[in-house]
């Protein structure tokens, strides 16, 4: 096969996270993305790198026996942000099943995992699952009309207006076609990313699932190049605001903001934030706790899903924390699972790189009455050199990319006989259970949570037993990081 060339052939297997592998009729591959198992397909070769060939899916020639025909929702084919609506959710589960299976099983021997595996753990709901969509300002072709939701897939310009989006539920949608045809109205410009020009970036939007409350973040250039028709930017933003109040929805907005960004670069960086209305805050909970969630700091997405998580968790522990024992929860983010754990624990401590997370989280803490914890700003690295209090128990919860090979080594000497690993990408936590197995560690349970329906990503969580006060030589993981 040559660059350019136009093969055709069947999808015979997917690999995390979304590497189809096509056989054409001369038994060669070409690895494309996007594609269902049984699907025949057309291909344009885009390039061969050692004899490895990649392309793209021009035409479904043959659907696969299992494929939805239409999709579950109207935008699939052209929208970016998920993989799978055209699977049953039975047939979704079935894939990232055998996708973990294929991870693991080399991680541990095959009756070991077997012995281990507990399954993937469906989402509470498949579809309006999501509390948190940044869209994007766009067109929806070139030159034309101002467009609001998500990149087309396959392009980093075009905008697709996901007026019907599956994965948000119906406030989502009125908020969107609302701001939509009010900036349309005024003849707004959108941020053109090879210009560096024009006013809109992003619409943020956050809603709670057990309180109904909504946070929208509105995110411009510094400077307004239009005519809108208003006396000012002030005037019109007023405007906006007012247009969002007058929508009748599920849950109730509390919060309305305009964030400046003046970055060059595709996401959203919070340069300056006005409110317009209410609070720059709304409020979830999850497990009987209370959180205050601000614009950009982390939270899961799914929050029914994160109770499944955190719930999975918290029965995976046990009794394995004792009374008064010290638990060091790294990675914390906003410290959703150190307040989980703190009722059981004599002291929690968290560790997390991100200022702002740390903040929310001690507030967080605050807010539900829990005196046991405590939050370091840090790399966990270098943090837990100034923590003289020794762990008991360890929560591991770190970004996708998983542990850095010294911090993880610097994890193992503390030698504490379990610690749980939560990992957003199980191909790092397969790469860093390598390491955690040869110094001495055995995985005891094992699962998964998918809390994101539709897409290729799914949670992974292990339980992991200190076997011997042997230690084994050290591991450097063959992934950079």
């Amino acid at each position: 096969m040559k660059k350019g060339e136009l093969v055709e052939g069947i999808v015979k297997k997917i690999s995390f996270p979304n590497k189809c592998e096509v056989i054409t009729a001369e038994g060669e591959s070409v690895y494309v993305k996007n594609g269902l198992i049984g699907q025949e397909v057309s291909v344009r070769v885009l390039k061969k790198r050692h004899g490895v060939c990649e392309g793209d899916i021009i035409k479904v020639i043959k659907p696969a026996d299992n494929e939805l025909l239409p999709p579950a929702c109207p935008h699939f084919n052209e929208c970016g942000g998920c993989t799978y609506q055209n699977l049953s959710y039975e047939d979704q589960i079935a894939l990232k099943e055998g996708q973990l299976r294929e991870i693991f099983e080399e991680v541990l021997p095959e009756r070991a995992f077997t012995e281990v595996w507990e399954g993937v753990k469906r989402s509470p709901k498949q579809f309006e699952y999501r509390n948190k969509m940044e869209f994007s300002f766009g067109d929806l072709y070139k030159d034309g009309p101002l467009s609001l939701g998500m990149h087309k897939r396959g392009s980093f310009y075009d905008v697709v207006p996901v007026l019907s989006c599956k994965i948000v539920d119906e406030d989502y949608r009125k908020i969107l076609n609302e701001t939509l045809m009010f900036f349309r109205g005024v003849n707004a410009t959108y941020f053109h990313k090879i210009r560096h020009e024009g006013y809109l970036r992003h619409l943020l939007v956050r809603k709670a699932v057990a309180t109904g409350e909504i946070l929208i973040d509105l995110v411009t250039t510094a400077s307004m190049n239009f005519e809108s028709g208003y006396a000012d930017e002030g005037a019109m933003l007023n405007a906006y605001k007012d247009c969002l109040l007058s929508l009748t929805l599920d849950g109730r907005i509390v919060s309305v903001l305009h964030t400046k960004n003046d970055s060059v670069a595709d996401t959203i960086s919070d340069e300056g934030t006005d409110i317009l209305y209410g609070q720059d805050y709304f409020h979830e909970e999850l497990l009987g706790l209370k959180f205050k969630i601000s614009p950009f700091s982390f939270f899961q997405t799914n929050s029914l899903g994160a109770e499944l998580l955190y719930d999975t968790a918290r029965e995976f522990i046990g009794d394995a924390i004792k009374e008064g024992a010290t638990v060091y929860d790294l990675y914390s983010g906003t410290g959703t699972i150190a307040q989980v754990l703190s009722p059981a624990a004599g002291h929690v401590i968290g560790v997390e790189i991100v200022e702002e997370a740390v903040e929310a989280a001690k507030v967080n803490a605050m807010l539900n009455g829990l005196a046991n914890c405590d939050f370091i700003a840090g790399d966990v690295l270098k943090a837990l050199d100034d923590v003289t209090e020794k762990p008991d128990f360890i929560v591991l919860d770190p970004p996708r990319d998983g542990i850095h090979p010294k911090a993880l080594e610097k994890i193992i000497d503390y030698s504490v006989d379990r610690m749980i690993y939560i990992s957003c990408k199980p191909t790092s936590l397969a790469r860093d259970l390598k390491v955690l197995q040869a110094r001495g560690y055995r995985v005891e349970r094992m699962c998964a949570v998918d809390m994101f329906p539709g897409t290729v990503h799914v949670e992974s969580i292990a339980l992991l037993q200190r076997m011997s006060n042997t230690r084994s030589k050290v591991i450097t993981p063959d992934v950079e990081l």
